[in-house]
């Protein structure tokens, strides 16, 4: 039975809706803020209530970031600045620390700490908590709750991101496509248009990157896009110097594609043509590579773990993404667009394919490993399980290049593969003709010089008068073309080989475009290891406490049985020395009562080494623990430590400092 490809026109169309969809849930549902750096810790600690007041506010950073004049604000009760403006760099070693100092004479209540940043990644991070004076008060603070890089400027900052990467695949893609597997490519307009538009993309994404960068990492404002101060320090950024860097590599990437489409094209002599090719891969190579390069230089690569080792691994993975999937593009629009592929170009392209996908599974092993850290981050943390959908679709990818790659066995094992030398001439010779006349179709008129001396050659073969109409001659040439270009078609559609290869790199383009949108989104999500990393942090720190102050810590779990993630909420009143009384309360993530066999706490002054001294509660209802009476003989920096078990065999004991007064 003869099969029928698609039509070109609704298969696009439905490919563009697809991603449209698909791009626009995974930005929706992405946390604009999220980052490769996280705030670790701070002196004086959120919702800490100090005795007095500090001399500086201290933030610990998990990675290293860039400090402005106006990065790390305090603020008073009534909305003043309670800090100097100064900014100190207290980093030390492996420590990313930064501190600001408070005026003299602060009075008692409760201070915001503002502050914002923009981490060695490339991404803005945020974010804001109190402390309190003597005790706490009311405070006429309100902070902005627009996320940084959120908003409109966020949105069009991730659309120019994903435009970005689309363009570079498509672009360095189908330059490779053309020189390794199909040189013949280089002269069909299809391809030469779907190329061109690919650096059109790119470059006009970058110019939007580097305007929206000052407004995306600062106020939020559209209008500031245009801020010519902004921009100037933009430029003075790694991020700056990186899209500075891109375009100008574009420049360059520019004179690679009028070469490979304008000189290579009219290059008749062979020796000629390998020189030309020679040259043309040696500098895309180049130039592709350092396109490649300006995302590794700025974002997660250059930092965290090994950046030296994972640079080049990112390097070497956008490499292998472009080669697969901007060919598997180009060949896309060839086998929709062209008058004819040759079985071979396609051949060629399965090995280059299958190449680029033994590179990405190399690269991408290595770089989940970096960023993902364990297998609790994998499965809980945003990144861990976007990090699995990539996967499960890169699992469908390769599933359908499986079928694609059937499909060009199927081709090359046909009887008429074995062309005798004439007919593969005069294959040729038609493939010319249909190339002709798709042209003449697509511009809707020939020269009437060729018509006219077309028809007459025509006309002077059979007797007839050469005295013939131009319009006539015109009309008759159209004619004839679109006949040419309905027969093509025709013949075309009804080979079942190249309809079902067609359908299959059609899908297979459908879900890389898919596969490219998680992509960008991973690339503006924090990885899962320092978010396990924050989150430990967060949880090592607790809030301190002056006399008759009672404790309330918060403490996530997770035992990595069954029903083991949960928060445990303790609270110990009065928060003094002598009898105390304790709560505990176990929750789902959901916040709703967690029912656990058992839970135990000990306190231990590690100063004066005292304890642990054990606390068994008593369980009142499912979720809620209690004791009473609870001795703490002397003030000091306590540490609670709660111990929750889940079943027979999954516990966790959890661990947290409070100052006891």
């Amino acid at each position: 039975m003869t099969t029928t490809a698609p039509r070109l026109g609704t298969a696009l169309a439905r490919l563009l809706i697809l991603a449209a969809a698909l791009l626009g849930t995974l930005l929706a549902g992405a946390a604009p803020a999220s980052a490769h750096a996280a705030l670790t810790g701070s002196d004086p600690k959120d919702g800490a209530v100090v005795a007095t007041a500090p001399k500086e506010v201290n933030l610990t950073f998990s990675e290293q970031v860039a400090m402005s004049a106006d990065s790390i604000r305090v603020l008073d009760p009534a909305g003043r600045r309670a800090d100097t403006g100064e900014i100190r760099d207290l980093c030390s070693g492996s420590i990313v620390r930064y501190g600001v100092e408070l005026r003299a004479g602060l009075p008692d209540g409760t201070y915001t700490v503002a502050w914002q940043t923009v981490s060695a990644d490339s991404h803005p991070i945020a974010g804001a908590f109190t402390f309190s004076i003597g005790a706490p008060s009311a405070t006429s603070v309100a902070l902005p709750d627009r996320e940084p890089g959120g908003g409109l400027v966020g949105a069009l900052y991730g659309i120019a991101r994903y435009l970005s990467y689309a363009g570079f695949a498509v672009l360095v893609g189908g330059g490779a496509f053309v020189l390794i597997c199909w040189p013949r490519g280089a002269g069909v307009r299809p391809v030469q248009r779907t190329v061109v538009r690919a650096w059109l993309t790119l470059t006009g994404a970058t110019l939007v990157m580097l305007l929206l960068r000052n407004p995306y990492t600062g106020s939020g404002e559209l209008s500031d896009a245009f801020d010519l101060a902004g921009l100037k320090s933009v430029l003075e950024t790694k991020t700056g110097a990186a899209l500075t860097s891109r375009l100008l590599l574009l420049g360059a990437a520019a004179l690679f594609v009028a070469v490979l489409f304008g000189a290579y094209t009219r290059r008749t002599d062979p020796k000629e043509k390998k020189d030309l090719v020679f040259g043309l891969g040696i500098g895309g190579t180049v130039v592709a590579t350092g396109i490649a390069g300006t995302w590794a230089l700025a974002e997660h690569a250059s930092t965290g773990i090994q950046p030296g080792i994972a640079m080049p691994v990112d390097i070497l993975h956008l490499l292998a993404v472009a080669a697969w999937l901007g060919g598997l593009t180009v060949l896309l629009i060839a086998l929709y667009r062209a008058p004819s592929v040759e079985r071979t170009a396609v051949e060629r392209f399965s090995k280059v394919a299958f190449t680029s996908v033994a590179v990405l599974a190399a690269t991408g092993l290595y770089q989940s490993w970096r960023q993902v850290g364990s297998w609790s981050a994998l499965t809980g943390t945003r990144y861990g399980q976007l990090l699995l959908v990539k996967i499960g679709l890169m699992g469908v990818l390769v599933g359908i290049a499986w079928i694609s790659r059937r499909w060009t066995q199927r081709l090359a094992d046909l009887p008429s593969a074995d062309l005798s030398s004439a007919e593969k001439e005069t294959e040729g010779a038609e493939e010319g003709e249909a190339s002709e006349a798709d042209e003449t179709s697509e511009a809707g008129a020939v020269p009437e010089a060729d018509a006219v001396s077309a028809v007459s050659e025509a006309e002077g073969a059979s007797g007839a008068s050469p005295d013939v109409d131009p319009e006539r001659a015109a009309q008759l040439a159209r004619q004839r073309a679109a006949v040419a270009t309905a027969r093509r078609k025709r013949e075309r559609d009804a080979d079942p080989e190249r309809s079902g290869l067609r359908r299959s790199v059609l899908t297979e383009a459908a879900v890389a475009v898919v596969l490219l949108a998680v992509t960008t989104v991973l690339t503006t999500t924090e990885p899962g290891r320092t978010e396990e990393e924050a989150g430990r942090s967060t949880s090592a720190s607790g809030p301190a406490a002056v006399p008759d102050r009672p404790v309330d810590v918060r403490l996530p779990f997770d035992t990595g049985g069954v029903d083991g993630k949960g928060v445990v909420r303790l609270s110990l009143d009065p928060g003094r020395t002598g009898a105390n009384g304790l709560h505990i309360y176990v929750e789902r993530p959901d916040g709703k009562p967690l029912d656990v066999p058992e839970v135990k706490v000990a306190l231990t002054l590690e100063a004066k080494d005292v304890g642990p001294l054990p606390v068994a509660p008593d369980r009142i209802q499912a979720g809620h623990w209690s004791a009473s009476g609870v001795q703490i003989p002397m003030p000091g920096e306590w540490r609670i430590q709660v111990t929750v078990r889940t079943s027979d065999i999954d516990q966790t004991t959890l661990d947290k400092n409070v100052k006891i007064g």
